[in-house]
């Protein structure tokens, strides 16, 4: 039996569930959705709205857990 996804309703960017940034505070990712509540699963996606300084007014698209543990620090 796996635990309920409590995350897999998607929010607004200020309802994000956690906010992921890089070190120098140029990329900020808003976790909208989960598509799992086991992040650490291989393959597991989220449901972002990435800033970055090539989409300064955010852009929704799904990415690897992976990636943005790997560039990021969880601020909220």
């Amino acid at each position: 039996m796996s635990a309920k996804n409590a995350q897999a309703k998607t929010v607004k960017r200020e309802n994000a569930y956690e906010i992921w940034e890089t070190p120098d505070s140029t990329w900020t990712w808003y976790v909208l959705k989960k598509y799992q509540a086991d992040d650490s699963q291989p393959y597991a996606r989220w449901l972002c709205e990435v800033v970055s300084p090539f989409t300064p007014q955010g852009e929704t698209g799904d990415t690897y857990v992976k990636d943005v543990r790997e560039n990021a620090i969880r601020i909220k």
